[in-house]
């Protein structure tokens, strides 16, 4: 008689081992992650592009026996001033040498100077004009016109603290990693041409539509006409005639 709770016993403690063992092995997850070194060694890592605040410069140079700017001149003081107007984030700042051979003729191109930033839309509250002595005597002393911007920069390139031939003591070499100095170039070109640095952080939103051109060409659709754009004969291609 006592065989069958025995038997009923044993069948209820291999239930439960395998009831454990189902439980144990739900528990137990693989996350297996695959780490290579062109990941971690990624030039966008080791030269990111960095957006900052910098200063935008024009230097002025003035002889000391010329009071007024040249041609060339005039046209860098109205360029900077539309781009000041673009993108300029402070006013502009304006260092003006004293106590210099040409001190006296910066003067007097001074005021042209405001001139033609005040033609360019620059109110008077936004220039300022500070004074400044340079080190060195023998520097020729320039007019100064700079503000600050929002600038993209990358960089520094030319590090090179690693061998790049074979050696047991490169890693980098043995790894079949890049070098330290790989797509700094790259990078800090990129960031030079690009001209609003907000576009490396997020899209610019999107411009209102041509409602006059889409009517128009929703009613040539609505009476089943052709809704490309009819070109005049004279601006299409033809041979030329040189040499005839």
């Amino acid at each position: 008689m006592t065989k069958g709770p025995n038997l009923a016993s044993r069948l209820q403690l291999a239930l439960l081992l395998v009831a454990t063992s189902a439980a144990l092995g739900a528990c137990q997850t693989t996350s297996d992650t695959i780490t290579t070194s062109s990941i971690d060694g990624s030039y966008r890592q080791r030269h990111p592009i960095v957006i900052q605040e910098a200063n935008r410069a024009t230097e002025v140079f003035v002889g000391s026996a010329r009071g007024g700017l040249t041609a060339s001149q005039r046209a860098d003081i109205m360029g900077l001033a539309q781009a000041w107007l673009r993108e300029g984030t402070g006013g502009i700042m304006i260092d003006m040498p004293v106590n210099t051979p040409n001190a006296r003729a910066a003067k007097d191109s001074l005021h042209e100077i405001q001139a033609i930033l005040s033609a360019a839309g620059v109110p008077p509250r936004g220039i300022k004009v500070r004074s400044y002595t340079p080190s060195d005597p023998r520097m020729f002393a320039t007019i100064r016109v700079n503000y600050p911007r929002i600038m993209a920069d990358a960089g520094p390139c030319g590090l090179w603290p690693e061998d790049l031939g074979p050696s047991v003591n490169n890693k980098g070499y043995i790894e079949n990693r890049q070098y330290h100095n790989f797509g700094c170039s790259t990078q800090r070109n990129l960031a030079a041409m690009v001209d609003n640095p907000s576009d490396l952080v997020q899209p610019r939103s999107e411009t209102p539509a041509n409602s006059t051109r889409r009517s128009e060409a929703f009613e040539k659709y609505r009476k089943g006409q052709t809704t490309a754009t009819t070109y005049p004969e004279s601006d299409k291609a033809k041979i030329s005639d040189v040499g005839k």
